[in-house]
């Protein structure tokens, strides 16, 4: 789980070779204007003395890695310049080339009319909405939705994922039984559905001390690497105002605001962050963590006990995970509206609750949704447990035979 924050990190911080791009500008307008960041593409620029054909000979033959070629333009025309590369473009090339050129062009169109960049960046509205939400006691407290959004999401693809991989878990080691013919000495000394609630629950033990481990370990680690890298931002920014290049004292006070208001939008962020009820939010996490598993894990155990393999176990999979899928997908669309009638419904039923109710929570659901989702999670677990006990009983020692959907109802018929 480290490894998954990690690494991406470290291989970004590597994967920036060093580029060589000859500037070949006709118009004469963008001298010195293509900086040198190395650090953070591995791209440097040198103005080229030569003609475009020689420029092109060049690349040919590997002297440098790109002809950079900007054309002088026709009048009030913007300059259409060209790439000349051996190998494609990256598009942080294109992207940097494009707006260091749109930048100076739009200066040089505005110093034409007379406007100069103090009075644009004077007429641009600087608007900053802040969200404030009034709770039960009439308390005020900022919040922000793209927290809300970022925890609900990733909760319940925590939830989502945990669900397939140890209800998968439980179905295999059923079938695992069945087939080495152990089941048939177990159920000897205990009954079926002691069995089957006892592989459920032993595999969530086993679930919840993983999650718990992997959580602590993880964030030791990532908290470790972050002490051994240290955060660049503020430093670059620092350096990026400190420059000459640009010795408009207007620029540089635009800079400073710039920082001061990346500065007060973190402030607000830890705010929100401060704000987050972490006792609801973790104890519903839990709660539907485990409710959804055990869910999940009963029908998964029902499966492994009607099939002699897994691949015959294929045409009992999709009408259960599809409630799962369905939930995921519609994460996006709950996001957007949380208290819409699709959010309502798919928090309250038991199979897409444990995912939909994660996502809307953070916006503050109501108490009396949470509590009629986690009852009928309750009741739904039961029934579904009541269910497979049946189904387990039956399929468990049986061997050698095709099941199908109209077996199955028979096996939930038999009384006894």
């Amino acid at each position: 789980m480290a490894a998954i924050i990690i690494v991406p990190v470290i291989i970004g911080m590597k994967s920036h070779t060093k580029r060589d791009i000859m500037v070949l500008d006709e118009t004469g307008w963008f001298k010195g204007m293509f900086k040198n960041n190395v650090d953070d593409n591995g791209l440097t620029f040198k103005a080229f003395t030569g003609t475009q054909t020689e420029g092109k000979d060049s690349v040919k033959t590997g002297k440098f890695y790109a002809l950079l070629y900007i054309a002088k333009p026709a009048d009030n025309q913007s300059p259409n310049p060209i790439i000349y590369a051996e190998k494609q473009p990256d598009i942080n090339l294109k992207n940097y080339v494009s707006s260091t050129i749109e930048k100076e062009v739009e200066k040089i169109k505005l110093a034409e009319q007379g406007i100069t960049e103090a009075q644009l960046n004077a007429a641009k509205p600087d608007v900053s909405l802040t969200t404030i939400q009034i709770n039960e006691s009439g308390k005020e407290e900022k919040s922000s939705t793209e927290l809300a959004m970022v925890v609900g999401y990733v909760s319940s693809l925590i939830i989502y994922m945990f669900i397939f991989i140890y209800g998968v878990q439980v179905m295999k080691g059923v079938i695992e039984e069945k087939t080495s013919r152990i089941v048939e000495v177990i159920i000897s000394s205990v009954k079926p559905i002691e069995l089957m609630m006892g592989k459920i629950f032993g595999i969530a033990l086993v679930c919840l001390t993983q999650v718990l481990l992997w959580t602590i370990l993880t964030a030791g680690i990532v908290g470790v690497f972050k002490t051994l890298i240290p955060d660049k931002t503020s430093t670059a920014k620092i350096e990026q105002i400190s420059q000459n290049n640009s010795p408009s004292t207007t620029n540089k006070t635009t800079d400073i605001q710039n920082v001061s208001a990346d500065k007060q939008v973190g402030s607000d962020f830890m705010n929100s962050l401060s704000n987050i009820d972490y006792v609801l939010e973790l104890s519903m996490f839990i709660f539907f963590f485990i409710g959804g598993y055990l869910l999940y894990a009963a029908l998964f155990a029902a499966i492994g006990s009607a099939v002699d393999s897994e691949t015959d176990t294929q045409q009992f999979m999709l009408p259960i995970t599809a409630p799962l899928i369905i939930s995921i997908v519609a994460a996006q669309a709950v996001m957007q509206n949380p208290d819409g009638p699709l959010a309502l419904w798919l928090s309250i039923i038991p199979f897409t609750s444990p995912i939909i109710m994660m996502v809307r929570l953070p916006f503050h659901v109501p108490m009396e949704q949470i509590a009629l989702s986690m009852f009928l999670l309750i009741l739904a677990f039961l029934g579904a447990t009541w269910m497979a006990a049946k189904v387990y009983r039956t399929g468990i020692l049986m061997y050698g035979k095709k099941v199908s959907y109209k077996e199955l109802w028979k096996w939930l018929k038999y009384k006894g």
